[in-house]
């Protein structure tokens, strides 16, 4: 192949690669456009979206956890399924079950709720632990295994779960093996007080019921388009100093005052991961020390625990986050 099929070859890429960053931006925008008010928030999960990873979002009911997820799976023409988390769900509720057929005189195979694109795992931590960990496999895997056979869910897949940060009788607290698995936990607060009236008139404006409509929401794209763009995205170039920024952050979590656990390498792994979708919405082929800073927090959230003293003190985990990154040197070139 010659220099010249090379170059042409190089900005066709760079077209393609901009013109998959546009279409992310639009995809944004029409999210952003109907679920108002919560920009950091939409971000968050597309960065999970392309880097393929699953997310625990934390806040009060009425906030549109449920209206996210269903923005996001029509916007990409995906299947979407809500599971109702309750004390009395069993493990074959979520995941399936092997069952007699009658008709047939043969078994067959009942897929649970989990055999889709999107899943919204609703008050996750209503259920017990037991019930909790069915999540595990297909969130890893990507499959569930039934009387010994595998069997793979639909790509792309991705778990959203939420908890209630306020009510805590009733609840099992999720645990660490599971918190390690969601690659981002956000958090979603109020309102701005515009937004908020944006909100209303939006729901109060010739419609029945209270529910945001959906219905002009543009299918951008397919499940394989996201897939293609995961793939993408896994080909962001990451530099050595950059990488080693993002490891210096966990490390720098196990030996912090007032952290008395730190965070694991997979902690590293999804800030790089999650950097590296950043980058690609942003329309760069590279990855930044700011992208690192960027995406750390919401990754890093869930992974440490503090120490009682600092609980007794009425710390949180943001406050201590943000002050770590404040003291991690990035690299300058």
């Amino acid at each position: 192949m010659s220099s010249e099929d090379n170059q042409q070859e190089a900005e066709q890429s760079s077209l393609n690669e901009q013109t998959d960053s546009q279409l992310m931006q639009q995809l944004r925008q029409q999210i952003n456009n109907v679920f108002i008010g919560q920009r950091e928030v939409v971000d968050q999960v597309m960065v999970a979206l392309l880097a393929a990873g699953h997310i625990l979002v934390e806040g009060v009911p009425g906030l549109g956890k449920t209206l996210l997820v269903r923005l996001l799976a029509r916007s990409i023409n995906g299947e979407f399924s809500r599971i109702q988390f309750t004390p009395d769900l069993m493990p074959a509720d979520i995941t399936g079950h092997i069952m007699f057929d009658n008709e047939t005189n043969k078994f067959r195979v009942r897929r649970g709720p989990v055999f889709t694109n999107l899943l919204l795992a609703d008050e996750i931590n209503r259920a017990p632990a037991k019930t909790q960990s069915a999540l595990l496999e297909v969130m890893q895997e990507h499959q569930v295994t039934l009387e010994g056979k595998a069997m793979p869910v639909p790509e792309p897949y991705m778990v959203m779960a939420t908890q209630n940060p306020i009510e805590q009788e009733g609840t099992y607290p999720l645990p660490e093996a599971q918190l390690d698995r969601f690659i981002i936990k956000i958090k979603i607060d109020y309102p701005q007080s515009e937004d908020e009236h944006l909100m209303v008139k939006e729901v109060t404006t010739n419609q029945v019921g209270d529910q945001f409509s959906i219905k002009n929401v543009d299918k951008q794209f397919n499940p394989q388009d996201i897939v293609r763009l995961q793939k993408k995205c896994a080909e962001i170039s990451v530099d050595d100093a950059v990488s080693h920024y993002a490891v210096a952050i966990v490390r720098k979590t196990r030996d912090w005052p007032g952290i008395s656990n730190g965070a694991g390498p997979r902690g590293g792994i999804a800030i790089v991961r999650c950097a590296r979708a950043y980058a690609f919405m942003q329309g760069r082929d590279f990855v930044t020390p700011d992208d690192i800073k960027t995406v750390a927090l919401p990754i890093l959230r869930h992974r440490i625990i503090l120490s009682p003293e600092m609980e007794l003190e009425a710390m949180d985990t943001d406050r201590v986050i943000t002050a770590l990154l404040e003291k991690v040197p990035a690299p300058r070139n």
